[in-house]
């Protein structure tokens, strides 16, 4: 069979990308390849090295919601309160204030495709009672997992050092949460939410760029760079990748959807199973935060384009689809007896 010249160029750049990342040991990030039936392994780097998950950890939040909806403990209808412990979150763009309250269900859109920091929270004290029993939980489930070099501390990811997972550790989630609620697939698959007409864009470019794209969630903090943990099907073959310490979210996409069309086109070998790969929890998280944030962020973001030129202009991407993208709509209301202020007593006359 003759080779296409796309098949060719797409050849080349697997193997130019390959040698690149032979010549640059030390800046190796944590990328894993994993084909969902058969938990095999197709393609890793660094996939068992400690890494600060920032928000790919609400995907853990989201498994143990999953499990709380599955034993009749809430309902999608049950109602999720901003709380003040909520809103003392970082990094929040929600708009939402003290006693706004949102359905569950919508609580989850806001915590998955608008990666809502409060609204995590407030999700995970209407489930559990408070934050600190639901981070039990999750710690709990992720035992129960396997994911032995895994902890968590917030159910939102932000920067914690004792907050901590793996590529294989992600994955193996990732895995899960599809295997073990397939009627909960939606929940990914949402590009953009408007809360209270608010829009707020998924940071998943590839929901509606890379055809076949299921899910499931991104991160970012600068101590982890720009994570990934995806889920794509064609052809009846599902195949997941996760990707960490990306420098940008160009990098992010393309690296992501470069690996996915490798495994989908046969180019990647199998080598195991994800659940045999050995975690190295004594080892300390990189902590990007110098190289991205900071003023040394410029040359090391042009070393890593020299590494992964894939989108660049006048370079190949691997982004090629234009997908319609699926917008929730959330709307909040005030809960009424919200109010934890004391109302002031009246001066003496």
């Amino acid at each position: 069979m003759r080779r296409t010249p796309s098949a060719g160029r797409s050849r080349n750049a697997w193997m130019l990308i390959a040698s690149l990342v032979m010549a640059l040991p030390a800046h190796a990030t944590p990328v894993l390849v994993v084909d969902t039936a058969s938990r095999q392994v197709l393609y890793q780097e660094e996939a068992g090295v400690p890494w600060y998950p920032a928000s790919t950890a609400k995907l853990m939040t989201a498994f143990v919601v999953f499990e709380a909806l599955r034993a009749g403990q809430v309902t999608l209808t049950t109602p999720v309160m901003m709380t003040r412990n909520a809103m003392k979150q970082a990094f929040l763009e929600s708009g939402l204030t003290f006693g706004r309250t949102m359905t569950l269900e919508d609580a989850l859109f806001a915590t998955l495709t608008a990666s809502a920091n409060d609204v995590a929270v407030a999700l995970a004290e209407a489930v559990a009672g408070d934050e600190k029993t639901f981070v039990q939980r999750m710690n709990a489930a992720a035992s129960s997992l396997g994911m032995t070099a895994t902890h968590f501390s917030s159910p939102n990811g932000l920067f914690d050092r004792a907050t901590v997972t793996t590529a294989r550790d992600l994955a193996v989630l990732g895995l899960e949460v599809d295997r073990r609620f397939p009627d909960f697939q939606r929940f990914f698959a949402g590009s953009a939410v408007t809360i209270d007409g608010k829009e707020i864009k998924s940071n998943n470019a590839l929901l509606t760029r890379f055809a076949g794209t299921i899910g499931m969630k991104t991160g970012f903090l600068c101590a982890s760079g720009r994570n990934y943990v995806g889920l794509a099907a064609r052809q009846g073959k599902r195949v997941m990748v996760v990707v960490l310490g990306a420098t940008t979210e160009r990098e992010r996409n393309e690296r992501s959807a470069f690996y996915l069309t490798q495994a989908f086109e046969g180019r990647l070998t199998p080598a195991g199973r994800v659940d045999d790969l050995q975690n190295h929890p004594d080892r300390t998280p990189e902590d990007m935060r110098i190289r991205l944030c900071t003023d040394q962020s410029a040359a090391y973001e042009a070393e890593r384009e020299a590494l992964y030129p894939m989108g660049l202009p006048g370079r190949e991407t691997y982004l090629r689809d234009e997908i319609p993208g699926h917008i929730h709509a959330i709307s909040t209301w005030l809960n009424e007896t919200a109010a934890d202020v004391p109302i002031p007593t009246p001066r003496p006359s």
